[in-house]
């Protein structure tokens, strides 16, 4: 019987013994390890069931699940080797909680640039675990907002029915200080419960009236529409504001109240902690966030928002392309948490927000390249794509949840990227010129120009009806989804090598599944491809002079594909060729043709011949990962060279200093395609020596 997907991912990150801490968000498991480099991070991202696998700074390591996350972390937690891992006891004495042994261990954890690590850390941690719930309010917001469009419901704020139907989601965005206030807290190993019950005086009923009271003071603001109140609070004046649904005011109240509480216990004997700790902290916190930091907060928020807003009145076309553009890196470092609170900001204070409808742009280019993937995984028979692609697709149109394709597509095959941010530029142009054409007109009358919304909705197919301007809005995320989509399915999103290996295991497996099939069907490496191409050429390739030979690279001792010590290249799934031990730095085009493929790190060249020979030249193995070091690169893409000419130059000292084997390793990746292709091994050549005879 085969190992669960729990077993396999423990196994492959190290065994339960290298495991510090392990938590879950969205869609990936967070490890805290004791040691990174024990991770198989190749068996990972080949794991059914696993989308991608990402390492962090320090010893943290992400693995990205999907919307299946929260199983998988259940089912490792429950096996007997997990026993004593990453939880607390059953009766949480004399261990630590799985929060704080998390928290401890991050703290270990450094990056290049350790405080800002931890900065985001901090904010991501305060809103990861209520990601579900904000959710479910936001689809809950679209529905209602589509029936009365559809004038199924009314619009009557004096109906019960109404007033209960928005007190369903409304208790979400109402309540989300506390809700932030809870985890911040827990995130700085400060009793969560009491980070929640000073955030919960600032929304008393009693803490609200004093707005009413006689002795307060209020002045209109003009700017945002909204009152700012001054109460006497025994002879001290103290700022009074709405507080619900503020991001930024839990946040700073968290930091102040770890600082307090810590203190406190340092200083108070251990045995009367439980009463006196929360008892001063709630007096001393309780007094200075009423008086301080909630003013300081709002004022905080408020400033951000009206600047942003400043820059989408006086600049929408640059706020409105810039957004999808930054977001494609943003969220995949996890720094989009800022920007998510500012949203919810927006709503707090300008009542409405700007930036959710230029952040809907980018998620649909991410779906649309996302849609595009599944589709080749379709036509070229790609089993494993088609799963994570569809998985990725629905989480994205459906949850409006950008990571599961992101850790398992686009961050894996760097061509996506380029296609991508195409349509996230697109679709930026789309929405800045429509919305300021079609300007949204906000509760309060103002003129905006650009898509706002009422609501933090997750920008999916389901929230789109609650997007004033819904129309612009539509047609945005349509230009950005079609046009990413449309990229990726006619310029691929695969490098030659990666197609070549996608077809050769699709042929294997259907072989496999039907081995009465004859031998030329199940033919590996590019097979089909190959031959369509054959046939589409097959006019122009008579005239062209016939290939008949491959040269050598480098300079070096020709050895067999057997022999490199790469599974890849040795079990032929990109074709036929030969490996070569370089005696010298510089490696040069082994035939005239085309560059189709000029690696950005210089360590692979792919190069098509005019009668259709398909070269692959790639130096080193696992070289990728120096990103470039060592390698001086003389061509470019789409660049015509012939035989002999210099592709580039290789410090393979470097390469040797890095622990990366030097052995230059060459394929014909339409080896299928051809009568024969036979390498010459054994021998000692110069560059330009022929080292692979080929029969048409």
């Amino acid at each position: 019987m085969a190992d669960s997907l729990a077993s396999q991912i423990i196994t492959a990150i190290g065994g339960p013994e290298n495991v510090r801490s392990l938590t879950h968000c969205a869609t990936r498991l967070r490890f805290e390890l004791a040691d990174a480099s024990k991770v198989d991070q190749n068996a990972l991202e080949h794991m059914k069931g696993v989308l991608g696998a990402v390492p962090q700074s320090g010893d943290r390591f992400q693995v990205v699940i999907g919307g299946g996350v929260a199983t998988v972390y259940e089912n490792i937690m429950h096996l007997p080797e997990m026993a004593n891992a990453g939880a607390a006891s059953a009766s949480g004495e004399g261990q630590k909680s799985n929060a704080d042994v998390k928290a401890e261990a991050r703290s270990k954890a450094r990056g290049k640039v350790a405080w800002l690590d931890s900065f985001f850390e901090y904010l991501a941690d305060s809103f990861r675990p209520i990601l579900g719930v904000l959710l479910g309010a936001s689809i809950i917001i679209a529905l209602v907002n589509l029936l009365i469009s559809l004038n199924v419901i009314p619009n009557d704020e004096a109906s019960a029915g109404w007033v209960f139907v928005k007190a369903i989601w409304k208790g979400v965005f109402y309540f989300l200080p506390i809700m932030v206030a809870y985890n911040a807290s827990k995130k700085l190993k400060v009793d969560p419960w009491l980070g929640g019950a000073i955030m919960a005086i600032l929304m008393t009923p009693q803490f609200t009236s004093l707005i009413d009271a006689k002795t307060t003071t209020c002045v209109e603001n003009a700017a945002l529409g909204t009152k700012s109140c001054t109460a006497n609070i025994f002879g001290i004046p103290m700022a009074l504001s709405d507080y619900s649904g503020n991001v930024f005011v839990p946040l700073l109240m968290a930091a102040v109240l770890a600082l307090v509480y810590h203190g406190l216990k340092k200083i108070i004997p251990e045995s009367v902690q439980l009463v006196f700790v929360p008892f001063f902290c709630m007096i001393i916190v309780g007094a200075l966030t009423a008086f301080i930091i909630g003013p300081i907060g709002v004022w905080v928020g408020n400033g951000l928002g009206v600047g942003l807003a400043w820059m989408n009145t006086h600049a929408p076309f640059i706020f409105a392309i810039i957004i999808p553009l930054l977001y494609p890196f943003l969220v995949p470092l996890g720094l989009h948490w800022p920007l998510n609170a500012l949203m919810l900001m927006n709503i707090q204070t300008l009542g409405y927000d700007f930036i959710q409808g230029p952040m809907g742009v980018w998620n649909f280019a991410c779906f649309g390249a996302t849609a595009g993937v599944l589709f080749i995984a379709v036509r070229d028979k790609d089993k494993d794509m088609r799963q994570t692609a569809l998985g990725a697709l629905a989480a994205g149109l459906l949850g409006g949840v950008s990571e599961p394709s992101l850790y398992g597509i686009h961050l894996r095959y760097k061509l996506v990227y380029k296609r991508m941010l195409v349509g996230c530029g697109l679709g930026g142009v789309v929405i800045a010129v429509l919305g300021w054409l079609f300007p949204s007109v906000t509760a309060a009358g103002q003129t905006v120009h650009g898509v706002t919304t009422t609501a933090f909705a997750f920008t999916s197919l389901l929230t789109i009806p609650v997007f004033d301007q819904m129309w612009v809005y539509a047609v945005s995320i349509a230009v950005s989804f079609l046009t990413s989509f449309f990229l990726i399915i006619t310029f691929d999103y695969r490098t030659p090598e990666q197609k070549a290996e996608v077809l050769a295991r699709a042929a294997a497996d259907q072989k496999a599944a039907a081995p009465a099939v004859e031998a030329k069907e199940a033919a590996p490496a590019a097979a089909a491809t190959a031959t369509a191409t054959a046939t589409k050429t097959e006019a122009s390739a008579a005239a062209a002079a016939a290939t008949t030979v491959v040269n050598a690279p480098v300079a070096g001792h020709v050895i067999a594909l057997d022999e490199t010590g790469d599974p890849v290249f040795a079990s032929r799934a990109l074709g036929e060729g030969v490996g070569i031990q370089p005696t010298d730095s510089e490696v040069v085009a082994p035939v005239s043709g085309v560059l189709q493929t000029v690696a950005e790190t210089g360590h692979a060249f792919g190069i098509k011949t005019d009668d259709g020979v398909e070269v692959l030249v790639h130096v080193g193995i696992d070289t990728v990962k120096m990103n470039g070091e060592g390698f001086a690169v003389k061509v470019k893409a789409d660049e015509r060279v012939n035989a002999g000419d210099p592709l580039v130059s290789v410090d393979f000292a470097k390469v040797k200093d890095a622990g990366y084997s030097t052995t230059t390793l060459m394929t014909v990746l339409n080896t299928a395609a051809l009568t024969s292709v036979t390498p010459k091994t054994g021998i000692d050549v110069k560059a330009g020596d022929e080292v692979i005879d080929i029969q048409r």
